[in-house]
Protein backbone atom coordinates (compact mmCIF):
# COMPACT_ATOMS: atom_id res chain seq x y z
CA UNK A 1 0.00 0.00 0.00
CA UNK A 2 1.30 3.46 -0.92
CA UNK A 3 2.51 5.74 1.84
CA UNK A 4 0.25 8.51 3.14
CA UNK A 5 1.65 11.99 2.61
CA UNK A 6 0.35 15.34 3.84
CA UNK A 7 0.43 18.63 1.97
CA UNK A 8 -0.48 22.01 3.40
CA UNK A 9 -2.01 25.10 1.83
CA UNK A 10 -3.55 28.35 3.10
CA UNK A 11 -7.22 27.69 3.74
CA UNK A 12 -8.31 30.53 1.44
CA UNK A 13 -6.35 28.96 -1.44
CA UNK A 14 -7.88 25.47 -1.26
CA UNK A 15 -8.28 24.25 -4.89
CA UNK A 16 -11.82 23.62 -6.08
CA UNK A 17 -11.07 20.01 -7.04
CA UNK A 18 -10.01 19.28 -3.48
CA UNK A 19 -13.05 21.14 -2.13
CA UNK A 20 -15.27 18.87 -4.24
CA UNK A 21 -13.57 15.78 -2.80
CA UNK A 22 -14.03 17.18 0.70
CA UNK A 23 -17.75 17.67 0.04
CA UNK A 24 -17.95 14.11 -1.26
CA UNK A 25 -16.58 12.82 2.06
CA UNK A 26 -19.20 14.90 3.84
CA UNK A 27 -21.90 13.36 1.66
CA UNK A 28 -20.76 9.85 2.60
CA UNK A 29 -20.93 10.48 6.36
CA UNK A 30 -23.90 12.38 7.89
CA UNK A 31 -21.81 13.17 10.99
CA UNK A 32 -19.62 15.42 8.79
CA UNK A 33 -22.52 17.30 7.16
CA UNK A 34 -22.45 20.40 9.36
CA UNK A 35 -21.23 23.51 7.46
CA UNK A 36 -18.49 24.09 10.05
CA UNK A 37 -16.79 20.92 8.82
CA UNK A 38 -16.85 21.87 5.15
CA UNK A 39 -14.41 23.52 2.73
CA UNK A 40 -16.47 26.69 2.27
CA UNK A 41 -16.24 27.53 5.96
CA UNK A 42 -12.50 26.78 5.84
CA UNK A 43 -12.05 29.22 2.97
CA UNK A 44 -14.10 31.89 4.74
CA UNK A 45 -11.89 31.66 7.83
CA UNK A 46 -8.78 31.63 5.65
CA UNK A 47 -9.71 34.99 4.18
CA UNK A 48 -9.48 36.64 7.61
CA UNK A 49 -6.80 34.57 9.40
CA UNK A 50 -3.28 34.14 8.01
CA UNK A 51 -2.63 31.14 10.27
CA UNK A 52 -5.59 29.17 8.84
CA UNK A 53 -4.57 26.22 6.71
CA UNK A 54 -5.89 22.98 5.25
CA UNK A 55 -3.92 19.76 5.40
CA UNK A 56 -4.69 17.37 2.54
CA UNK A 57 -3.80 13.70 2.92
CA UNK A 58 -2.99 11.57 -0.12
CA UNK A 59 -2.21 7.97 -0.83
CA UNK A 60 -0.51 8.08 -4.21
CA UNK A 61 -2.80 10.12 -6.44
CA UNK A 62 -5.85 9.55 -4.23
CA UNK A 63 -6.99 12.18 -1.72
CA UNK A 64 -7.98 10.38 1.48
CA UNK A 65 -8.64 13.14 4.01
CA UNK A 66 -8.69 16.78 5.10
CA UNK A 67 -7.97 18.63 8.32
CA UNK A 68 -8.46 22.37 8.85
CA UNK A 69 -6.43 24.03 11.58
CA UNK A 70 -4.83 27.15 12.97
CA UNK A 71 -1.11 26.54 13.25
CA UNK A 72 0.40 28.32 16.23
CA UNK A 73 4.01 28.51 17.44
CA UNK A 74 6.03 25.48 18.57
CA UNK A 75 3.89 22.86 16.85
CA UNK A 76 0.61 23.68 18.58
CA UNK A 77 -2.68 23.78 16.60
CA UNK A 78 -6.35 24.42 17.14
CA UNK A 79 -9.42 23.59 15.01
CA UNK A 80 -9.91 25.90 12.09
CA UNK A 81 -12.30 28.67 13.09
CA UNK A 82 -11.81 28.24 16.85
CA UNK A 83 -13.50 29.36 19.02
CA UNK A 84 -16.37 29.30 16.50
CA UNK A 85 -15.52 25.72 15.51
CA UNK A 86 -18.23 24.20 17.67
CA UNK A 87 -17.52 21.07 15.63
CA UNK A 88 -14.34 19.96 13.88
CA UNK A 89 -13.16 16.71 12.34
CA UNK A 90 -10.51 14.87 10.42
CA UNK A 91 -12.75 14.45 7.37
CA UNK A 92 -12.08 11.17 5.58
CA UNK A 93 -13.74 8.15 4.07
CA UNK A 94 -14.63 5.17 6.30
CA UNK A 95 -11.21 3.46 6.05
CA UNK A 96 -8.50 6.11 5.56
CA UNK A 97 -5.61 3.85 6.52
CA UNK A 98 -4.27 6.14 9.29
CA UNK A 99 -5.44 7.40 12.66
CA UNK A 100 -5.72 10.87 14.12
CA UNK A 101 -2.36 10.93 15.86
CA UNK A 102 -0.61 9.80 12.66
CA UNK A 103 -2.49 12.47 10.69
CA UNK A 104 -1.30 15.19 13.06
CA UNK A 105 2.28 13.94 12.99
CA UNK A 106 2.24 13.95 9.18
CA UNK A 107 1.08 17.58 9.37
CA UNK A 108 3.98 18.44 11.69
CA UNK A 109 1.59 19.13 14.58
CA UNK A 110 2.89 18.23 18.03
CA UNK A 111 -0.21 19.13 20.07
CA UNK A 112 -3.80 19.66 18.91
CA UNK A 113 -6.50 21.14 21.14
CA UNK A 114 -9.93 19.60 20.51
CA UNK A 115 -12.96 21.67 21.46
CA UNK A 116 -15.77 19.85 19.63
CA UNK A 117 -14.41 16.75 17.93
CA UNK A 118 -16.67 14.72 15.65
CA UNK A 119 -15.04 11.34 15.11
CA UNK A 120 -17.44 8.78 13.59
CA UNK A 121 -14.65 6.44 12.50
CA UNK A 122 -12.85 6.43 15.86
CA UNK A 123 -9.58 7.87 14.56
CA UNK A 124 -8.71 9.64 17.83
CA UNK A 125 -8.28 7.71 21.07
CA UNK A 126 -8.27 8.90 24.67
CA UNK A 127 -10.42 11.93 23.87
CA UNK A 128 -12.86 12.78 26.65
CA UNK A 129 -16.58 13.14 26.13
CA UNK A 130 -17.38 16.83 26.19
CA UNK A 131 -20.58 18.85 26.36
CA UNK A 132 -23.85 17.79 24.78
CA UNK A 133 -24.86 19.41 21.50
CA UNK A 134 -28.51 19.97 20.65
CA UNK A 135 -30.43 20.17 17.39
CA UNK A 136 -34.00 20.48 16.14
CA UNK A 137 -35.34 18.23 13.40
CA UNK A 138 -38.96 17.96 12.28
CA UNK A 139 -39.56 14.52 10.72
CA UNK A 140 -43.35 14.90 11.10
CA UNK A 141 -43.55 18.65 10.55
CA UNK A 142 -43.68 21.68 12.87
CA UNK A 143 -47.26 21.21 14.09
CA UNK A 144 -46.60 17.68 15.34
CA UNK A 145 -43.33 18.83 16.88
CA UNK A 146 -44.89 21.71 18.77
CA UNK A 147 -47.71 19.47 20.00
CA UNK A 148 -45.11 17.01 21.32
CA UNK A 149 -43.39 19.85 23.16
CA UNK A 150 -46.69 20.92 24.67
CA UNK A 151 -47.58 17.39 25.73
CA UNK A 152 -44.17 16.82 27.34
CA UNK A 153 -44.51 19.82 29.64
CA UNK A 154 -47.91 21.57 29.50
CA UNK A 155 -47.04 24.02 32.26
CA UNK A 156 -43.87 25.22 30.58
CA UNK A 157 -45.56 25.43 27.20
CA UNK A 158 -48.40 27.48 28.70
CA UNK A 159 -45.82 29.92 30.08
CA UNK A 160 -44.19 30.16 26.64
CA UNK A 161 -47.54 31.09 25.10
CA UNK A 162 -48.14 33.71 27.79
CA UNK A 163 -44.76 35.33 27.11
CA UNK A 164 -45.34 35.11 23.36
CA UNK A 165 -48.61 36.99 23.78
CA UNK A 166 -46.81 39.63 25.83
CA UNK A 167 -44.47 40.28 22.89
CA UNK A 168 -47.38 40.29 20.46
CA UNK A 169 -48.95 43.11 22.47
CA UNK A 170 -46.08 45.32 21.22
CA UNK A 171 -46.97 44.57 17.60
CA UNK A 172 -47.58 41.71 15.16
CA UNK A 173 -44.83 39.08 15.36
CA UNK A 174 -42.84 38.53 12.18
CA UNK A 175 -39.95 36.13 11.67
CA UNK A 176 -37.61 37.29 8.90
CA UNK A 177 -34.72 35.79 6.98
CA UNK A 178 -33.15 39.21 6.70
CA UNK A 179 -30.26 41.04 5.03
CA UNK A 180 -30.86 44.20 7.05
CA UNK A 181 -27.42 45.47 8.04
CA UNK A 182 -28.77 47.60 10.87
CA UNK A 183 -30.40 44.56 12.47
CA UNK A 184 -27.19 42.56 12.01
CA UNK A 185 -25.13 45.27 13.72
CA UNK A 186 -27.68 45.46 16.53
CA UNK A 187 -27.57 41.71 17.20
CA UNK A 188 -23.77 41.83 17.45
CA UNK A 189 -23.88 44.90 19.70
CA UNK A 190 -26.37 43.24 22.06
CA UNK A 191 -24.19 40.12 22.19
CA UNK A 192 -21.03 42.10 22.97
CA UNK A 193 -22.87 43.95 25.72
CA UNK A 194 -24.05 40.63 27.15
CA UNK A 195 -20.45 39.39 27.27
CA UNK A 196 -19.33 42.51 29.09
CA UNK A 197 -22.26 42.45 31.50
CA UNK A 198 -21.68 38.84 32.49
CA UNK A 199 -17.90 39.13 32.69
CA UNK A 200 -17.24 36.80 29.75
CA UNK A 201 -14.68 37.45 27.05
CA UNK A 202 -16.14 39.35 24.10
CA UNK A 203 -15.36 36.91 21.31
CA UNK A 204 -16.74 39.39 18.76
CA UNK A 205 -14.14 42.07 19.47
CA UNK A 206 -11.12 40.81 17.43
CA UNK A 207 -10.84 42.23 13.92
CA UNK A 208 -10.74 38.78 12.31
CA UNK A 209 -14.03 37.80 13.97
CA UNK A 210 -15.75 40.97 12.82
CA UNK A 211 -14.37 40.39 9.34
CA UNK A 212 -15.57 36.79 9.28
CA UNK A 213 -19.07 37.65 10.49
CA UNK A 214 -19.41 40.52 8.04
CA UNK A 215 -18.14 38.43 5.13
CA UNK A 216 -20.52 35.58 5.92
CA UNK A 217 -23.41 38.00 6.33
CA UNK A 218 -22.80 39.10 2.75
CA UNK A 219 -22.36 35.54 1.43
CA UNK A 220 -25.43 33.89 -0.04
CA UNK A 221 -24.93 31.00 -2.47
CA UNK A 222 -27.02 27.87 -3.12
CA UNK A 223 -24.31 25.77 -1.47
CA UNK A 224 -23.17 27.82 1.53
CA UNK A 225 -23.74 31.19 3.14
CA UNK A 226 -24.54 33.27 6.17
CA UNK A 227 -28.10 33.48 7.44
CA UNK A 228 -29.65 35.94 9.87
CA UNK A 229 -33.09 35.23 11.31
CA UNK A 230 -34.83 37.97 13.27
CA UNK A 231 -38.09 38.26 15.17
CA UNK A 232 -39.86 41.60 15.11
CA UNK A 233 -42.86 42.72 17.14
CA UNK A 234 -44.23 45.41 14.90
CA UNK A 235 -41.28 47.71 14.24
CA UNK A 236 -39.36 46.47 17.31
CA UNK A 237 -36.48 44.03 16.89
CA UNK A 238 -36.89 41.50 19.72
CA UNK A 239 -33.92 39.26 18.90
CA UNK A 240 -32.44 36.87 16.42
CA UNK A 241 -29.79 34.36 15.39
CA UNK A 242 -26.90 34.60 12.95
CA UNK A 243 -24.76 31.78 11.59
CA UNK A 244 -24.03 29.64 8.55
CA UNK A 245 -26.19 27.30 6.50
CA UNK A 246 -25.35 24.53 4.04
CA UNK A 247 -27.34 21.58 2.75
CA UNK A 248 -30.34 22.51 4.87
CA UNK A 249 -28.29 22.51 8.10
CA UNK A 250 -28.26 25.84 9.93
CA UNK A 251 -25.69 26.50 12.64
CA UNK A 252 -26.13 29.87 14.37
CA UNK A 253 -23.39 31.32 16.58
CA UNK A 254 -24.93 34.62 17.61
CA UNK A 255 -28.11 34.43 19.67
CA UNK A 256 -29.12 37.91 20.80
CA UNK A 257 -32.21 39.37 22.40
CA UNK A 258 -33.39 42.88 23.07
CA UNK A 259 -32.36 43.63 26.69
CA UNK A 260 -35.35 45.96 27.10
CA UNK A 261 -37.69 42.99 26.60
CA UNK A 262 -36.03 40.50 28.94
CA UNK A 263 -39.23 40.12 30.99
CA UNK A 264 -40.98 38.69 27.92
CA UNK A 265 -38.24 36.08 27.30
CA UNK A 266 -37.82 36.90 23.59
CA UNK A 267 -35.33 34.03 23.11
CA UNK A 268 -38.01 31.43 23.80
CA UNK A 269 -40.47 33.29 21.58
CA UNK A 270 -37.90 33.31 18.79
CA UNK A 271 -37.42 29.53 18.96
CA UNK A 272 -41.17 28.98 18.99
CA UNK A 273 -41.55 31.00 15.81
CA UNK A 274 -38.49 29.60 14.04
CA UNK A 275 -39.55 25.98 14.58
CA UNK A 276 -42.86 26.72 12.89
CA UNK A 277 -41.06 28.39 9.96
CA UNK A 278 -38.26 25.83 9.38
CA UNK A 279 -39.81 24.14 6.30
CA UNK A 280 -40.47 27.49 4.60
CA UNK A 281 -36.90 28.60 5.38
CA UNK A 282 -35.40 25.48 3.84
CA UNK A 283 -33.91 24.42 7.19
CA UNK A 284 -33.84 20.67 7.71
CA UNK A 285 -31.67 20.71 10.85
CA UNK A 286 -31.54 23.66 13.24
CA UNK A 287 -28.25 22.98 15.01
CA UNK A 288 -28.18 24.75 18.37
CA UNK A 289 -24.64 23.60 19.12
CA UNK A 290 -23.12 22.40 22.42
CA UNK A 291 -23.65 23.76 25.91
CA UNK A 292 -26.32 25.95 27.56
CA UNK A 293 -28.53 22.93 28.22
CA UNK A 294 -31.16 24.90 30.15
CA UNK A 295 -31.93 27.03 27.08
CA UNK A 296 -31.57 24.49 24.29
CA UNK A 297 -32.69 21.16 25.69
CA UNK A 298 -36.41 21.99 26.07
CA UNK A 299 -36.66 22.72 22.33
CA UNK A 300 -34.30 20.09 20.94
CA UNK A 301 -35.16 16.74 19.39
CA UNK A 302 -31.68 15.27 18.96
CA UNK A 303 -28.59 15.30 21.15
CA UNK A 304 -25.00 14.18 20.73
CA UNK A 305 -21.74 14.51 22.62
CA UNK A 306 -18.58 16.07 21.23
CA UNK A 307 -14.98 15.28 22.07
CA UNK A 308 -12.67 17.59 24.00
CA UNK A 309 -9.05 17.29 25.04
CA UNK A 310 -5.51 17.36 23.76
CA UNK A 311 -3.85 15.01 21.28
CA UNK A 312 -0.06 14.88 21.57
CA UNK A 313 2.15 13.45 18.85
CA UNK A 314 5.48 14.29 20.49
CA UNK A 315 6.40 13.77 24.13
CA UNK A 316 8.20 17.11 24.06
CA UNK A 317 4.86 18.82 23.41
CA UNK A 318 3.86 18.27 27.02
CA UNK A 319 6.08 21.20 27.93
CA UNK A 320 4.38 23.49 25.44
CA UNK A 321 1.12 23.74 27.31
CA UNK A 322 0.58 23.89 31.03
CA UNK A 323 -3.10 23.04 30.60
CA UNK A 324 -3.45 19.31 31.23
CA UNK A 325 -5.76 17.47 28.85
CA UNK A 326 -7.34 15.39 31.61
CA UNK A 327 -8.24 18.31 33.86
CA UNK A 328 -9.51 20.45 30.99
CA UNK A 329 -11.60 17.72 29.41
CA UNK A 330 -13.13 16.30 32.57
CA UNK A 331 -14.51 19.63 33.74
CA UNK A 332 -12.68 19.75 37.06
CA UNK A 333 -13.58 23.05 38.74
CA UNK A 334 -10.38 23.62 40.69
CA UNK A 335 -9.37 27.30 40.59
CA UNK A 336 -6.20 26.58 38.59
CA UNK A 337 -8.12 24.58 36.00
CA UNK A 338 -10.59 27.46 35.60
CA UNK A 339 -7.77 29.94 35.08
CA UNK A 340 -6.11 27.66 32.55
CA UNK A 341 -9.33 27.20 30.60
CA UNK A 342 -9.85 30.96 30.52
CA UNK A 343 -6.31 31.56 29.27
CA UNK A 344 -6.72 28.92 26.58
CA UNK A 345 -9.97 30.51 25.46
CA UNK A 346 -8.39 33.96 25.32
CA UNK A 347 -5.56 32.60 23.19
CA UNK A 348 -8.02 30.89 20.82
CA UNK A 349 -10.11 34.02 20.33
CA UNK A 350 -7.37 36.54 19.58
CA UNK A 351 -4.03 35.60 17.95
CA UNK A 352 -2.55 39.05 18.61
CA UNK A 353 -0.52 39.91 21.70
CA UNK A 354 -2.38 43.21 22.15
CA UNK A 355 -5.77 41.52 21.93
CA UNK A 356 -4.80 38.87 24.46
CA UNK A 357 -3.47 41.48 26.87
CA UNK A 358 -6.72 43.43 26.63
CA UNK A 359 -8.74 40.26 27.23
CA UNK A 360 -6.65 39.47 30.30
CA UNK A 361 -7.30 42.94 31.71
CA UNK A 362 -11.03 42.50 31.07
CA UNK A 363 -10.96 39.11 32.77
CA UNK A 364 -9.37 40.59 35.89
CA UNK A 365 -11.91 43.41 35.98
CA UNK A 366 -14.74 40.90 35.61
CA UNK A 367 -13.76 38.78 38.62
CA UNK A 368 -16.04 40.67 41.06
CA UNK A 369 -19.01 40.27 38.71
CA UNK A 370 -18.28 36.57 38.19
CA UNK A 371 -18.17 36.11 41.97
CA UNK A 372 -21.40 38.01 42.43
CA UNK A 373 -19.87 41.16 43.89
CA UNK A 374 -19.70 44.76 42.77
CA UNK A 375 -17.30 46.20 40.22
Amino acid sequence: MAQIIATRCPAAALPEAEADTWRAFQGQQPAFANPLMGPDFARAVGRVREDAEVVTYRRGDEVVGFLGLHRRPRGFARPLGAPFADYHALVTGPAPGFDGREALALADVRAFRHIGLIDPYGLFDRIAVGPTAFAIELPEGPDAYMEALRASNPKRFKNYRRLLNRLADIGPLELRASRDRADFDQLLAWKSEQFRRTGLQDVLRPAWVRGLMSSLFETETPRFGGLMLTLHAGDTLTGGHFGVIANGIYHPWIASTNPALVAASPGNAFLDQVIRAMPDLGIRVYDLGPGHDHYKQPFSSTQMSVGVGLTLTDSRAGGLITLGSTDWASGIDAPLAKVQRRLDHIAAVDPTAAGRAMALVDAMRAIPRRLGGAD
